[in-house]
């Protein structure tokens, strides 16, 4: 399976890590997005939208982090632990995908992003809306070492990423207890952490340049 990817990418280091723990054996083909490699027409040829992570697994083409985390583990999963054929099950899952897209890590890109990339002054009430995001995520775990319950799923390995994604910037996660205990958790638990905490650090690399 080839997969189009750039180590510092929260979504592509979710995607590594799902593989490392489905055991699917990746063609990793990494792409420079400082030099604009994903604009060359080879790359636009295969995702028009020229957004990694990508994957091509015989013919099929593939984008967006969470889509291919439950293609992999609908396709490749041994059974449906990892995304739950129970339909209330399954909804709890995606709920946590979307939270993670939608809410989380917009609030990193709408809080972070301006600082780094355009050097603005920081926004406190974008601030709060990342500790807002955090507050949920802290609730969602209440009582609870996963995300969804008391199993490992695509949902954890995802919100994985995001959640060491804020700590390359320094938020201080241990503030909310719940989501600390998790993470530290999840470090264990989660193959292929080793290969993202290493990916991260190329993102703490970029961070620091871009400050």
């Amino acid at each position: 399976m080839d997969f189009y990817y750039a180590p510092p990418s929260g979504p592509c280091r979710a995607v590594l890590m799902a593989a490392k723990t489905l055991g699917i054996e990746l063609n990793k083909k990494q792409l420079n997005l400082l030099e604009g490699e994903q604009l060359k027409p080879e790359f636009v040829k295969i995702n028009p939208q020229h957004t990694v992570p990508t994957i091509v697994d015989n013919g099929f083409t593939l984008w967006e982090s969470r889509a291919i985390l439950v293609y992999l583990a609908q396709k490749y999963g041994k059974d449906d632990s990892l995304y739950p054929k129970d339909l209330q099950k399954q909804a709890v899952v995606n709920q946590r995908l979307y939270f993670d897209s939608g809410v989380l890590m917009k609030s990193f890109a709408d809080y972070y992003y301006p600082q780094l990339r355009l050097k603005q002054p920081a926004d406190p009430e974008k601030y709060k809306k990342v500790e807002e995001a955090f507050a949920f995520l802290n609730t969602f775990l209440e009582g609870q070492l996963y995300v969804t319950g008391d199993k490992l799923t695509i949902a954890d390995i995802s919100l994985l990423a995001s959640v060491s994604t804020f700590e390359a910037v320094e938020f201080k996660i241990s503030e909310y207890p719940n989501v600390a205990k998790w993470y530290a958790n999840a470090q264990k638990v989660v193959s292929g952490w080793t290969e993202n905490w290493e990916a991260l650090q190329q993102a703490i690399a970029i961070f620091k340049q871009l400050k």
